[in-house]
């Protein structure tokens, strides 16, 4: 009998302490879950931030084609120009340009966001808006088994931040990485968004804006399909 009972007592310390070693592991992946959503929430700050700058930033596309990102405030205005056309975002309208003809529709009203499809086109030429990053990274943030590895770089002569991320539910892109400048601008970006694939980067970045930046292509055909006042 007591040999019995020392070997039941043997067991059920294992058995215990097995237990503790799982409730340990568990609370460090959860730990590290929670480190890595921090991580990405505080790009999103970051890269929100830009949203206050005046700033033009050039852009490197996969297959060799460039892009430009400028913005301005007062009042805020922001125009994207990539190989096949030009997007300009104010207060007032959003101006989508292509083949020599541009289209004006209404802003989102209330701060609402801007559709998911307002920047198809630049994306199907390799090119990604901050705003469609701020959006992959928040859900990103909530997904506390997806992976994140994080390092720095540099890009234009900027210092960057970088996260690798990876298994990330619920978003238009699974797998990505993305730099962004201690300035809070886009720096690169790596990945598949909608089947597009995205491979952009930073190659200059100047703090200022050129007025003709927000204003549509000379000659360009003018639809206005905003509905009068």
């Amino acid at each position: 009998m007591p040999a019995t009972r020392s070997r039941a007592a043997a067991g059920l310390l294992t058995g215990l302490l097995l237990l503790a070693g799982c409730g340990d592991l568990e609370e460090a992946a959860s730990a590290k879950g929670i480190a890595s959503n921090n991580l990405v929430s505080q790009m999103v700050t970051q890269l929100s931030a830009s949203n206050t700058l005046t700033y033009t930033a050039a852009y490197h596309l996969a297959g060799g084609g460039d892009a430009t990102v400028t913005q301005a405030q007062n009042p805020p205005r922001t125009s994207f120009e990539y190989p096949s056309g030009r997007l300009l975002l104010t207060d007032k309208a959003t101006t989508a340009c292509s083949a020599g003809a541009c289209t004006v529709t209404a802003p989102p009203g209330g701060g609402a966001r801007l559709p998911a499809g307002t920047f198809a086109a630049a994306q199907q030429t390799g090119m990604i808006a901050p705003a469609t990053v701020i959006a992959l990274l928040d859900t990103a943030a909530l997904d506390t088994a997806v992976t994140v590895t994080p390092h720095d770089t540099t890009l234009a002569g900027h210092h960057a931040t970088c996260l690798d991320l990876g298994g990330v539910d619920d978003a238009s892109a699974r797998n990505f990485t993305v730099c962004v400048t201690s300035d809070g601008v886009l720096g690169t970006f790596k990945g598949t968004v909608t089947g597009a694939e995205i491979d952009m980067t930073l190659t200059g970045y100047e703090p200022s804006a050129p007025a003709g930046a927000f204003t549509t292509p000379p000659g360009a055909k003018v639809t206005d399909k905003r509905k009068p006042a």
